[in-house]
């Protein structure tokens, strides 16, 4: 692990969603005030735009590379960007990297590749590929839910053992498993965060560094407590946390994300607007669901 580069942040990671205007461009203005409610009233530890609450794959190259830099911008070093800009082609993951390192970003979220299902050792030979040609700080993006691939562990731990751009995952492959299978044979220099929501309670106790948090948009200062909670030792009020804010955060997945998120920011008054096609609004039914542990939580 000669070179290893430094990271080792704690805490949460908001994956911004992306306002758009009612024509579907982006929200500029609203974008920046998303940035300064995360900052200044969520807390969170850091930002992560144009990742898949943040409706990436629909999102043109330039517009994916304008949010980065626009965000970059806005947050001005208050908090780590970790902007996703993986792909499914190697070469087009190194451009994005590239677009991202070039704007400021701190670290770079890189998505499993998706629909071709590379062989784990095609996974390492991507994601080394991507760490040599940029140089920034990979987390990996392991979601074998929406990528049809998963990074075993042993890839996971190969990565980080040989490829000193490789610093951390985030495991949303809902397997505890896994994830302990990882955290046993790395040390304080890997860095995991939760990706399955649900699951960053379990995650935290088993040696988590905290969670890139869809949630946190409702829940962003219930989570960064509970993750202090366990840091400190104070399990019975994580646990406490982790069940009072458990309802939300599965009616926060009643329909896929980020479709439920957006409803959920937009009732909290902040810039949201429609999602692009082919997503679109939260059912009546869905909308039923979120609003009533919304409001039972005291969020609405």
């Amino acid at each position: 692990m000669t070179g290893k580069l430094e990271w080792g942040v704690r805490g949460v990671f908001l994956p911004m969603i992306t306002p758009f205007k009612d024509d579907l461009s982006i929200d500029w203005e609203g974008l920046d005030t998303l940035v300064e409610w995360a900052i200044e009233e969520v807390g969170v530890d850091g930002l992560v735009p144009v990742g898949t609450t943040g409706e990436s794959p629909t999102l043109s190259h330039q517009e994916h590379i304008d949010v980065i830099r626009r965000v970059v911008q806005r947050t001005a070093g208050r908090v780590p960007v970790m902007p996703g800009s993986g792909s499914n082609s190697t070469k087009e993951a190194i451009e994005l990297t590239l677009a991202a390192k070039a704007a400021g970003a701190d670290a770079s979220l890189q998505v499993t590749p998706y629909y071709n299902k590379p062989t784990q050792a095609q996974l390492f030979e991507h994601f080394k590929a991507i760490g040599e040609a940029a140089d920034l700080p990979i987390i990996l993006y392991n979601i074998p839910g929406r990528t049809s691939r998963n990074i075993d562990p042993l890839t996971t731990i190969r990565l980080w053992k040989e490829v000193p751009q490789v610093v951390g995952t985030k495991e949303a492959s809902g397997d505890l498993q896994q994830a302990m299978a990882v955290l046993a044979e790395t040390d304080e220099s890997f860095t995991m965060y939760s990706g399955e929501d649900i699951m960053t309670f379990a995650l935290l106790c088993h040696g988590g560094a905290g969670a890139i948090a869809a949630v946190a948009h409702v829940v962003g200062k219930e989570i960064s407590e509970m993750c202090r909670a366990v840091w400190d030792g104070e399990l019975e009020r994580a646990r406490a946390l982790h069940f009072r804010t458990m309802p939300v955060v599965r009616a926060l997945f009643v329909e896929p994300n980020p479709i439920p998120v957006k409803q959920a920011v937009a009732w909290l008054g902040l810039p949201a607007g429609p999602l692009r096609p082919p997503l679109g609004p939260l059912s009546p039914e869905g909308a039923e669901v979120l609003r009533r542990e919304m409001k039972a939580g005291g969020w609405l």
